[in-house]
């Protein structure tokens, strides 16, 4: 059974990485479907590995530990590259001078 391994200290400091490099770029650019593009590919991720910790066999319940700690990784993931998301989009609406029709969440950047 073929599963990504994110719980291995070298490919989460490498993907923690690669993500801190792609918000900084889409920062830089003020595009904020660079950082929609991290989000996707890590609920895709994370999808997978809920799928394969459902529909594991009984002959790979060993892998049950490593998924479900992948699967945490994932979260973790998703929660930071849906705030860099939020936070990139709203740089690029007041580079753009669209104005937001919800405004719910100044509070939060105000103090960022």
């Amino acid at each position: 059974m073929f599963y990504f391994d994110i719980s291995n200290p070298l490919t989460l400091l490498l993907m923690l990485l690669a993500t801190i490099l792609l918000i900084f770029l889409a920062q830089e650019v003020k595009k904020s479907m660079i950082g929609a593009v991290v989000l996707f590919v890590y609920l895709i991720l994370l999808i997978v590995h809920v799928a394969q910790v459902a529909t594991l066999p009984e002959e790979y319940r060993y892998l049950l530990s490593t998924l479900t700690r992948c699967v945490v990784i994932d979260f973790v993931f998703v929660f930071i590259s849906f705030f860099a998301y939020l936070w990139i989009d709203d740089i690029e609406t007041r580079k753009n001078g669209k104005k937001s029709i919800d405004n719910s969440l100044d509070w939060f950047w105000r103090k960022v």
